[in-house]
């Protein structure tokens, strides 16, 4: 039902650019809210929401808006075929920004915006806003958030979960209407900079322009969008608390430390091996920095196309894909905090190698990190590495070359969009079949829901009593 009111929110554009795309939002949304009005007065309960309700309800929800959120590219014709439409509204809801669009020049105005509301809505999560703005789900609260809020452990920001959702949607809108000020200022136009900043705090990607961010050579603009990229990939209760005044949570924060530290390192180095490709160290700082920061964020927006760098700067993107943004952000990946504990284990099994006698315990901001959080970072990466191998080697069994098969996976795992090859900053995902679509839209949920949550539900025992 909420679906169907958010798809009403394209028509004043569709009015504005005269694209003549109003009945198809109006279609898309009768058709949400009718459906969603008859489950609900169909299985109207008292009963509470449990443990299993909770993971289940996120999962098939946003499997349910990626099929509701398709209907607005089918009813206008932008994408008539059903499997490309679903991709493209997955790949948005899940803030991926893969896209199967060849002509731009051909999709109506109205129709981008959708896409980009479709980020804004999952950056955050669409069921933390369903409990911001909806008092009669009063049952349920902390299992909805604990299968949505995304890293490895919930940071319950305040004692109630709908104060929580709250604030940290006002966070986001705060960011997003800042970015969207900048733009205009910048030179962008009113359209183009709120589906840029909704894209941009999403860390989703999806742009009004074939080339992406490459169609605008204004270097404001893109430092702009960087920074506002660097604020969405990091946690938003951090966010929070400077905005409240306590600064000083950035630098006490050790994910913090090392996600920064890391895109410092990758900039620099993206920069050197660049240095004989451009002709002004600005430039080349800028495109540096802002692909850097756009990669590890899981943004994907582009201003250069990347595989026409050294190798070595390409392969540094790669990791980045891995890593992703902090958790609690809007990013995807493995997020740093997973990366960072298991760096630090890693050290630890040396450290007692070594000394076989000596105490060390495993510490993140100098708490010592329970075993059982060690043991699901540690089964979460073997998951995440074994579901990259295998839909690698099924895209690979699809016919594609071994760059792209690997590529696109991680890409959509990373919930990043663009990635190496077919599917590269220059390319798209339209040449890929209807099969590989698929494989890839089950690791676009999987990645944006952190695999576990949609992994239990096939578990027998996990509805065992």
């Amino acid at each position: 039902m909420f679906l169907g009111v958010a798809l009403l929110a394209p028509i004043p554009f569709s009015l504005w650019f005269r694209d003549g795309q109003t009945i198809a939002f109006i279609l898309s949304a009768c058709v949400s809210a009718s459906v969603g009005a008859g489950l609900l007065f169909s299985f109207r309960s008292e009963r509470g929401i449990g443990f299993r309700e909770g993971f289940a309800i996120v999962t098939l929800g946003w499997f349910s808006y990626a099929i509701f959120g398709s209907l607005p590219f089918l009813f206008s014709g932008a994408i008539p075929n059903p499997i490309d439409a679903f991709f493209e509204s997955m790949s948005g809801f899940t803030t991926t920004g893969a896209t199967v669009i060849r002509d731009f020049d051909a999709v109506p105005e109205s129709v981008f915006f959708w896409r980009a509301t479709t980020h804004w809505l999952g950056g955050m999560g669409i069921i933390v806003l369903s409990l911001a703005i909806l008092p009669f789900l009063r049952v349920g609260g902390m299992q909805l958030f604990d299968a949505e809020a995304p890293g490895p452990t919930t940071d319950r920001l305040f004692p109630r979960i709908q104060t929580t959702a709250k604030v940290l949607w006002g966070v986001y809108f705060l960011f997003t209407f800042a970015e969207v000020l900048l733009l205009l200022l910048g030179g962008m136009g009113f359209y183009e900079a709120v589906c840029h900043s909704f894209a941009t705090m999403a860390t989703g990607g999806f742009s009004t322009e074939a080339a992406s961010i490459g169609a605008y050579p204004s270097l404001f603009i893109r430092w702009t969008m960087t920074f506002f990229m660097l604020l969405a990939g990091i946690s938003f209760s951090l966010h929070l608390q400077a905005l409240q005044g306590r600064l000083r949570a950035y630098w006490k924060s050790e994910e913090f430390r090392f996600f920064l530290g890391t895109l410092l390192a990758a900039s620099a180095i993206v920069f050197l091996l660049n240095y004989s490709l451009y002709d002004g160290i600005h430039a080349n700082a800028c495109d540096s920095a802002f692909t850097v920061v756009s990669i590890a964020t899981t943004t994907g927006f582009c201003t250069a196309d990347y595989e026409d760098w050294h190798v070595l700067a390409q392969y540094v993107l790669v990791v980045l894909m891995f890593f992703g943004g902090c958790a609690g952000s809007t990013g995807g990946g493995m997020k740093n905090a997973r990366v960072l504990l298991m760096i630090k284990q890693g050290y630890v099994q040396v450290f007692r190698l070594i000394h076989p006698r000596g105490v060390r315990v495993l510490k993140l901001d100098h708490k010592p990190v329970p075993d059982e959080i060690v043991r699901s970072v540690l089964g979460f990466f073997a998951l995440y590495v074994g579901i990259f191998a295998a839909a690698s080697l099924a895209m690979a069994a699809l016919g594609l070359d071994l760059v792209t098969a690997g590529a696109s996976v991680v890409a959509c795992l990373s919930n990043i969009g663009p990635g190496l090859g077919e599917v590269g900053p220059a390319g798209h995902y339209g040449n890929i079949g209807g099969a590989g679509k698929t494989i890839l839209s089950v690791c676009m949920l999987l990645g944006r829901l952190e695999i576990l949550t949609v992994l239990v539900l096939f578990f027998p025992s996990f509805w065992r009593k």
